[in-house]
């Protein structure tokens, strides 16, 4: 039976590769929908629906709010079932093809992102989002926390497009976003974007911007007097799309985005501090 442990889901913290854990706790506990949903159950949506039906227990007990918190030791139980140990957390590139809407869910009935992924993955969400007829790099995680993390504006990621735009442009024209925009009292940030090519009305562009707002790329295209006609994000932060096939997965080793996180240092930094302790 599985207790529940605050700290092994931590992204701050320095653990062995085999012990990886991504979520962010307090000192309070994690709320219990929280602790359903990194566990692989459902969403956290999903948990709270579950919490108020009636069907969650803490040592036996019967839970009814989803704010409640988890200690230490505590074991959660869904209809009877204690909870497993959470997964370590993983992170993977995934080729988005257009077409598909990057939720769990859809009320219009179109088909999902998560509903094309391989059986063989466990549940994830995305980092971010892509729009329905965008395409290209798409960041999946079974861990909430790490998502949030990854996804935060102040990590200052970059994140790269090519954009295929119909109507007159020239580099002048795309130097504008450089300076930054407000569009409808929507304020844009700095953006770089690169003429590649041009044939008559029809052009390519690269396009490189921190934020990731909504709909970003193609307000300030339209903004322009652009249209665009295909948007492929080919890079978010260190993460590349590379040679990557539309609609296929591939797992970013634990190292690589620990590393990339700073997590990989810090534990290297820990580990040479304990040895300088035991030498001295």
């Amino acid at each position: 039976m599985a207790k529940y442990d605050p700290r092994a889901r931590d992204p701050r913290s320095s653990v062995s590769d085999e012990d990886d854990r991504a979520a962010v706790s307090d000192s309070g506990g994690d709320r219990i929908a929280k602790v359903i949903a990194r566990a692989g159950v459902c969403s956290r949506r999903d948990a709270e629906k579950m919490i108020a039906e009636g069907r969650v227990t803490i040592d036996g007990t019967k839970v009814t709010q989803p704010g409640t918190r988890v200690a230490t030791g505590n074991v959660v139980a869904v209809d009877g079932k204690p909870l497993s140990e959470p997964e370590r957390a993983r992170l993977w590139r995934y080729h988005k093809p257009s077409g598909l809407v990057t939720t769990h869910r859809d009320p219009e009935g179109r088909p999902t992102v998560f509903a094309k992924l391989p059986m063989s993955l466990p549940r994830v969400v995305s980092v971010g989002r892509l729009d329905v007829n965008s395409e290209g790099l798409l960041l999946l995680t079974n861990d909430g926390a790490l998502a949030r993390r990854l996804e935060l504006p102040a990590a200052g990621w970059i994140r790269k497009y090519r954009v295929r735009l119909f109507g007159k442009v020239t580099q002048a024209d795309l130097d504008k976003l450089a300076l930054g925009v407000t569009i409808d009292k929507v304020k844009y940030e700095p953006v770089i974007a690169d003429l590649e090519r041009v044939k008559g009305m029809n052009s390519w562009a690269s396009v490189s911007l921190k934020e990731g707002k909504n709909r970003e790329v193609k307000r300030l295209m339209e903004h322009l007097g652009l249209k665009v006609a295909r948007l492929i994000r080919v890079q978010f932060g260190p993460f590349h799309l590379g040679q990557l096939e539309p609609g296929h997965v591939e797992e970013i080793p634990s190292k690589v985005w620990r590393d990339q996180l700073g997590l990989g240092a810090g534990k290297r930094r820990k580990e040479a501090g304990r040895t300088s302790d035991k030498s001295g």
